[in-house]
């Protein structure tokens, strides 16, 4: 069983077997039920903890999102995104993307030093609410490369509900399907080199009883309902859900709670005919997994029935051996003093390790004299590497803090590469 203390290794920047590097990743996944932020998250980012993470990736769900609302969260930060942002910024972290639609958000945030190795940045959605038209149900994903490995960050929300679960999964199919992105390593999700699906899946406990999950919840027997998990049960038939990970559910169900309580769903509902309704069953419906992309066979494993590898997949076994990438999971658990949401959020920790393709910034950037938000002001640029410009080359300036008294901005280049 994963403790809430994390594994006891060295996560921060040290030199591996292969000239790698690990890097620490700390993910979190949350149906919030359209309520306004908690005062404090800390607890929810491990801020306390000795090991700091490299990138935070934040997804959330049913954020609040009626016409008013919405509206304003495009003009503005929302009350979300402002507080990670409010909370992370001190502790020299960038939000290098993000992406929303209607209630699903998310965040992707880096540690100051690694910017100018996060390149080919992408984002987009997929609507699957109401025959596709409607964004309440869906996934938005944010596709990147990390020092020249790319990677994919994979927020959903799928259809609720103990009997959909294979309409969850062709929801999933659709998504990993229908997205795509401008970049030839990483055309679709699955190209990617390494995937991470989270959110509220919506995967319920079938078959078993409200007296015997709520039995094994109390005495800690998790293991006797993994079986009769839906997401678990259909990996056992679904060839693209066998090929993502996942850690021991060794927590709590995170769904469904009265809210700020640690109390599963003691409530009565009134249906359309004035009957008490049955009371939620608890489930574990949000989730995180992950996916390394499988190993292109050698030439002599090719089918017979080509007549070798083309010059892609030669090129992807060449890129897999002279840089090779690993994930280790360090600790999968909910955050039950959380209690604002019928959900209770889900936390990920991650290990990284690789070996970087580059370790030169495109550009140096120098800011001239003191800037003030007040005044215009001036960055020199000077290429380090030879790159293919264009004219729709951009500097970005990205907030790192915000104050009623000073403005702090961090300079950041991006260029097509």
């Amino acid at each position: 069983m994963m403790e809430e203390n994390e594994e006891q290794s060295d996560l921060s920047l040290t030199k591996g077997d292969n000239d790698g590097e690990s890097f620490r990743l700390h993910i979190v996944t949350w149906n919030v039920a359209t309520v306004d932020p908690p005062d404090d998250v800390s607890s929810l980012l491990h801020l306390s903890s000795p090991k700091s993470p490299d990138l935070y990736v934040i997804g959330l769900q049913e954020v609040y999102s009626r016409p008013l609302r919405f509206v304003s969260d495009i003009v503005f930060d929302d009350p979300w995104s402002h507080l990670f942002m409010s909370t992370l910024a001190p502790r020299k972290y960038v939000k290098v993307s993000s992406i929303r639609m209607q209630g699903l958000l998310l965040l992707f945030f880096s540690k100051l030093e690694h910017v100018p190795f996060i390149r080919d940045i992408q984002a987009t959605y997929t609507r699957t609410g109401v025959f596709g038209y409607w964004g309440n149900k869906g996934g938005v994903s944010i596709s990147l490369s990390f020092y020249g490995h790319m990677l994919c960050f994979l927020n959903c929300h799928l259809a609720a509900h103990m009997k959909y679960a294979t309409e969850r999964v062709d929801e999933f199919e659709y998504i990993t399907d229908t997205q795509t992105f401008d970049c030839k390593k990483a055309p679709t999700i699955l190209d990617h080199r390494l995937v991470f699906w989270f959110g509220d899946l919506n995967f319920r406990i079938q078959d078993h009883g409200m007296h015997f999950v709520r039995s094994c919840i109390n005495n800690q027997t998790y293991n006797l309902l993994w079986s009769k998990d839906q997401l678990i049960m259909m990996k056992e038939k679904e060839q693209i859900l066998q090929e993502f990970e996942e850690g021991p559910l060794d927590f709590q169900p995170t769904f469904k709670f009265d809210l700020n309580s640690d109390t599963y769903d003691s409530r009565h509902y009134r249906t359309w005919f004035a009957f008490n309704g049955k009371k939620r069953k608890p489930a574990w419906t949000d989730r995180i997994l992950w996916r390394l992309r499988p190993k292109a066979p050698p030439p002599d494993e090719q089918d017979e029935n080509k007549l070798g590898p083309d010059a892609e997949e030669v090129k992807q076994l060449e890129e897999e051996e002279e840089y090779p990438l690993k994930i280790r999971q360090d600790l999968y658990t909910s955050k039950m003093e959380y209690s604002i949401s019928d959900h209770k959020p889900v936390i990920g920790i991650f290990t990284l390790e690789l070996r970087k393709m580059y370790e030169t910034p495109l550009v140096h950037l120098q800011p001239e004299g003191d800037w003030s938000a007040d005044i215009d002001s001036m960055v020199l640029y000077s290429p380090l590497q030879p790159f293919p410009s264009s004219t729709w080359d951009w500097i970005g300036l990205f907030k790192v803090i915000l104050t009623t008294n000073a403005h702090h901005w961090q300079v950041r280049c991006d260029v097509s590469v």
